[in-house]
């Protein structure tokens, strides 16, 4: 049988990395000696415990916030306009933009020395710790006006009023030793777009004429609201750089069958989780006490993962032979990564892989309360193995992405929108050449086609795109000869990754009429082009003009949905949702009108927040009472709710998989959910984890239901803790949750 391999990779003999040395340390025998180790038995287990990954992810995260707690108390930000929790939220983002940056660095893409105090005193004119001039002059500089800005548009502001708003612009002259220089020495550094780098100052819309949230500007008065010391980077007991530098960093994940003793991107999940529930109301308290505990961890949602795409696959694709059963066991061997194997030939016939390789670019999949992306993340993952050993040379991905473009070109109303999908095929061509036999091109259009997340907070969204978008950095592979340096700039997810109320709907008209449907759908659709162009746009000018038209159209659309009897609450919902303001969120969702999906998503999935309705003076219970929900019970749990909010955005047979608490399968509140599922779903598998998941924080358990009642199926219930199975039949289930 084969076990996980733990791996210590890439030690230097010359200038080995910090965290290296401490680790190799750590496992000298004159140390295990002097621990009392004296057989090989007790030198296998203290070497297990020196090399354990979660202990390590757990010491980074513990250092991590102690760090986040203290530049809180010592940094100030110019109010966000986003309610509690501003100074947080910045410094949240903050440490978002400096891992990500920091992941780059250790793929070679941004030079070492931008992250040393000798560095810092070079380039400043005036470096000190107490001041604010290394954030503004060279971090800010690197975030805005180097990572985001293609190399050779990349220059200083004047003095007019043409540049002071153009945020591609570097700034801060006034406190570099030498301006030329300091552009010199990030030359290097590629364009990746993506967002994640966008200053969010905006000057449109605003009651006084501009809203400052990263205070990029040269304007003084207007600087006074931002100061950032320069200890909270540099400070060699405290500083964030020297702790980063403590530990070793990689770009690859680990996987089921092999692990780094190092930093992985998946670490991000745990660090942001917990870092979001420290200042989040409802949870503050809890995390506070914690150490890691309101992440899912990987094995959970690697068996969640496997688990419902299997269904939504068997759903979506029927084998040439007609065996169902081994159909499913061919499909699960796809999307397990324990499984040594890569090669699909032996499994699956020619046709075979063409029909799910098609299912496979059919698929919905969401996420109604995203967090830091895990899930999302896993189905990436997943799916993106099983078309590496389905299609290895990317042939059937890449026909079925053509296909794809050219239907939607056929389907534009006017020239210019077919011309502009064209554009798409060689868009795809350049893609597939370039990374013939690589992730890229398949995690790429997955990303733009089939997954898609929710969060009511904007900055779980933010962290949920940085992961996604470091799992494409680390497809790419540099070459400084290349334009950009082999680099292609990321795309934009704010139409994936959006901030709503993932349990409130709009409320359409039951019925309307049939006058000005024609012209309706055509807005719906050049709104949803839009949004296309806008996910692969790098240009910013072509970006804020895409933006400006998103407004355009959907102000129109709100117009005559109007006239068709639309409620005025509802079109100006639909109105004023802009997808590309980072620090709002919709108080509903809507696939249609934020996703284009229409038909319902194949797979729902997701770690639902765990709030009781009554807390908070029963902030929750007012807010949702009046929603139409079935399972509503005014003692229960908002996580049931997601559960009939999750089915309801399923497509019939669609499958949602949830891990939750278990409180709703034993206690008095939890029986309208159980009777709503006995009636109009198919329960799949249920199992119970007991404490262990969440470090006893609440008994969990994962459940998976198909949606609809289709055809009979055994359920399986399983209780881990107590180490027991059981299978009902349906009728049982019936009379067991009634």
């Amino acid at each position: 049988m084969l076990e996980k391999v733990t791996l210590v990779k890439d030690i230097r003999a010359k200038n080995p990395h910090r965290a290296h040395i401490d680790l190799l340390a750590s496992l000298a025998l004159p140390k295990m000696i002097a621990m009392g180790v004296d057989t090989f038995e007790k030198l296998h287990s203290q070497w297990e415990r020196a090399l354990d990954i979660e202990s390590l992810n757990q010491r980074f995260y513990c250092e991590l916030f102690k760090w986040f707690e203290r530049t809180i108390a010592v940094c100030q930000f110019p109010d966000d306009g986003a309610g509690e929790g501003s100074e947080q939220r910045h410094v949240i983002r903050l440490i978002t933009r400096l891992l990500f940056i920091w992941f780059m660095k250790e793929k070679g893409l941004i030079p070492d020395e931008l992250f040393e105090e000798h560095y810092a005193h070079e380039a400043l004119a005036d470096h000190a710790l107490d001041k604010t001039d290394y954030y503004r002059a060279v971090l800010q500089n690197l975030f805005f006006a180097t990572l985001n800005t293609p190399i050779d548009k990349r220059a200083f502001n004047n003095t007019t009023h043409a540049t002071h708003r153009d945020f591609s612009k570097y700034r801060y002259r006034k406190l570099l030793t030498n301006a030329n220089r300091f552009v010199e020495s990030l030359h290097d550094v590629p364009f990746v777009n993506g967002g994640l780098f966008d200053c969010l100052d905006d000057f449109v819309g605003v009651a006084n004429g501009e809203r400052r949230i990263d205070s990029f500007t040269d304007n003084e008065l207007q600087g006074k609201t931002l100061h950032v010391p320069a200890c909270v980077f540099f400070d060699k007991k405290d500083g964030l750089f020297p702790l980063f530098q403590r530990y070793k960093f990689t770009v690859e994940e680990n996987t089921p069958l092999d692990r780094e003793v190092a930093l992985d991107p998946e670490l991000l999940g745990r660090v942001f989780e917990n870092l979001l529930a420290a200042y989040n109301p409802e949870t503050r308290e809890s995390a506070r006490k914690s150490t890691g505990s309101y992440y899912t961890p990987r094995q959970v949602v690697d068996y969640m993962v496997r688990e419902v795409l299997t269904e939504a696959l068997v759903a979506k694709a029927q084998p040439e032979d007609g065996d169902k059963a081994f159909w499913r066991e061919r499909l699960q061997y796809l999307l397990d990564h324990s499984d040594a194997m890569d090669d699909a030939d032996a499994l699956f016939e020619e046709s075979d892989r063409r029909i799910v390789v098609n299912a496979i670019a059919d698929i919905r999949v969401l996420d109604p309360a995203v967090g830091s992306g895990a899930f999302p993340m896993g189905i990436l993952q997943a799916l993106t193995l099983a078309l590496r050993r389905l299609d290895p040379n990317n042939d059937l991905w890449e026909e079925f992405q053509k296909t794809r473009a050219k239907t939607r070109a056929s389907e534009a109303f006017d020239t210019k929108d077919r011309e502009l999908r064209d554009e798409a095929l060689g868009e795809i061509s350049a893609t597939f050449e370039k990374y013939r036999n690589s992730d890229f091109g398949r995690k790429l259009y997955l990303i733009q086609n089939s997954i898609y997340g929710v969060d009511i907070q904007p900055t779980a969204c933010q962290i949920a795109k940085l992961r996604f978008f470091i799992s494409l950095v680390i497809e790419q592979v540099p070459d400084k000869n290349a334009p950009n340096f082999g680099i292609n700039p990321l795309p934009n997810l704010d139409t994936r990754f959006v901030a709503a109320d993932a349990l409130l709907g709009l409320e359409r008209p039951i019925q309307t009429e049939i006058g000005e449907s024609g012209s309706i759908e055509k807005l719906r659709q050049e709104l949803e082009a839009n949004r296309e162009q806008h996910f692969l746009a790098v240009d910013r000018r072509k970006k804020l003009k895409l933006q400006d038209e998103d407004t355009k159209l959907r102000n129109s659309l709100a117009e005559k949905l109007q006239r068709q009897g639309w409620g005025l609450r509802v079109v100006q919902n639909i109105a004023c949702w802009d997808p590309y303001d980072q620090n709002s969120h919709a108080d509903w969702f809507d696939p249609e009108y934020m996703f284009g999906v229409r038909e319902g998503f194949d797979v729902v999935i997701g770690n639902p927040p765990y709030i009781q309705l009554q807390k908070d003076r029963g902030r929750a219970r007012k807010k949702y009472q009046n929603a139409n929900f079935v399972t509503f019970a005014s003692t229960g749990d908002i996580y049931q709710l997601f559960y009939e909010r999750g089915c309801n955005l399923l497509k019939p047979r669609g499958a949602l998989a949830f891990i939750t608490s278990n409180s709703w399968l034993k206690a008095k509140y939890g029986r309208p959910l159980r009777a709503w599922f006995s009636e109009h779903h198919m329960p799949l598998s249920l199992i119970e984890m007991g404490k262990d998941v969440f470090d006893a924080i609440v008994d969990t358990a994962v459940l998976i239901v198909r949606n609809g009642k289709h055809d009979p199926v055994t359920c399986r219930a399983v209780d881990i803790e107590h180490a027991s199975e059981h299978r009902f039949p349906p009728p049982a289930i019936t009379k067991h949750s009634s």
